[in-house]
C-alpha cells in the first residue's frame, strides 16, 4: 500500500533526448526514518527528487508521497513536506526572521506563529535579526531547515544538505536530523558522503547510473564481515612473519604501532590464525574481525566511482 510509505514510485523515468537520467526507479522509504538516497555525482538523485516535488515531469512512472499520488494530488501531498534543493536561497539583504516571515506569508497564520519557535529549534534566535548575508553556509543550511518547519511537516526532503559544512556542522546537522526521526517525521537525505549517511541513516537506497542498485535498512546493507582482521600483539614484527607463512591468510599490513590488519583467504578463520600466534609465543591482546563498512559496499556495487 502507498499509504505505507512516505515516498513510493513505480517504475519512475526521467528522459532528457536519448539520455535517460533517472531509469525505472522502485523505491520504497518507510514512514519515521532517516532515509539515505545515495549515488555518485551525476546518478540521478537531484532528478528524482525535482519530479517528486513536481519541479520537473516525469516521462513514465507513479509517484506518491505520504500516501498521495503526485502530481494528481501534489497539493494536498506537498502541504505536509519541506524541502532543500542544493544550497537554499534567501534575500541576503533582509534577516533571517524578515526571510521567515515572507516565506510564512504564504502558508497562513500558522505558519506564521512558527517561526520563533523554527529558528530556535536549528539553534539561530540569537541571530534572527542579523542580515542572512552575514551566515555563513552552515547557518543557511540551518535557516533552510527553519524554513522547512513553517508548515510543521510530515516528511523533509535534504539534497546534499552537508555540503561544504565543517565537522562541527555536520555534527549539528545530524543531531538535528536524528531528532526530526524522533518526532516520527521522515527525513530523506540525498548524499554522496557515505560515512555521514552511515552515522545518520536508517535505511538507505544506492543508485547508480540512474537505477536503484540496492536498498533496505542500513542494518542489513552494511555490517556484514568484510574478510579483514584487527590484531593486537606485544610483537608486531614476529606477528607479520607468522601470519604471512600462513597459507589462509593474504596481505598482512602495520597499521599502528603492536596493531596489525590481515586478510582471510576462503575458509580461513580468524581462530586459526589466533592459535597459530599463540604458539609462536606471540601474546594476543586483541583478535577483531571487521565488519563491511557502508563504503566497502558501495564502492563494490557500483560502478562509477566519481564520489567527491
Amino acid at each position: 500500500m502507498a499509504s505505507d510509505y512516505a515516498v513510493k514510485t513505480v517504475g519512475l523515468t526521467k528522459k532528457y533526448g536519448d539520455k535517460v537520467a533517472v531509469d525505472g526507479v522502485d523505491l520504497l522509504i518507510p514512514r519515521g526514518v532517516a532515509f539515505g538516497y545515495l549515488g555518485p555525482n551525476g546518478a540521478g538523485k537531484t532528478t528524482l527528487i525535482r519530479m517528486l516535488l513536481g519541479l520537473t515531469r516525469a516521462t513514465e512512472g507513479e509517484m506518491y508521497l505520504l500516501g498521495e499520488k503526485v502530481p494528481e494530488h501534489s497539493s494536498t501531498a506537498l502541504s505536509k513536506v519541506g524541502a532543500i534543493i542544493e544550497e537554499p536561497r534567501f534575500h541576503g539583504y533582509m534577516t533571517a526572521f524578515e526571510n521567515l516571515k515572507i516565506a510564512a506569508a504564504v502558508r497562513g497564520p500558522e505558519a506564521e506563529e512558527r517561526i520563533s519557535s523554527s529558528l530556535e529549534r536549528v539553534g539561530l534566535t540569537d541571530r534572527a535579526n542579523s542580515k542572512v548575508s552575514s551566515y555563513s553556509l552552515g547557518m543557511r543550511q540551518r535557516l533552510g531547515i527553519a524554513r522547512c518547519l513553517l508548515n510543521d511537516p510530515e516528511l523533509l526532503v535534504l539534497d546534499e544538505p552537508m555540503n561544504g559544512l565543517d565537522p562541527a556542522g555536520i555534527m549539528e546537522f545530524r543531531y538535528l536530523i536524528r531528532s526530526f526521526v524522533d518526532e516520527g517525521r521522515t527525513v530523506v537525505i540525498s548524499s554522496h558522503l557515505l560515512d555521514e549517511i552511515e552515522k545518520t541513516c536508517d535505511a538507505i537506497s544506492i543508485v547508480d547510473r540512474g537505477k536503484i542498485v540496492k536498498q533496505g535498512m542500513l542494518e542489513d546493507l552494511s555490517g556484514g564481515y568484510s574478510g579483514a582482521v584487527e590484531v593486537e600483539v606485544d610483537d608486531e614484527s614476529m606477528a607479520v612473519d607468522v601470519l604471512s607463512r600462513m597459507s589462509g591468510v593474504g596481505s598482512v599490513e602495520v597499521v599502528a604501532p603492536k596493531l596489525l590488519k590481515f586478510e582471510l583467504k576462503s575458509g580461513a578463520t580468524a581462530a586459526t590464525a589466533n592459535t597459530e600466534l599463540v604458539r609462536a609465543g606471540i601474546q594476543v591482546e586483541r583478535l577483531t574481525p571487521l565488519k563491511k563498512s557502508l563504503e566497502d559496499e558501495f564502492l563494490s556495487i557500483t560502478s562509477n566511482l566519481g564520489i567527491r
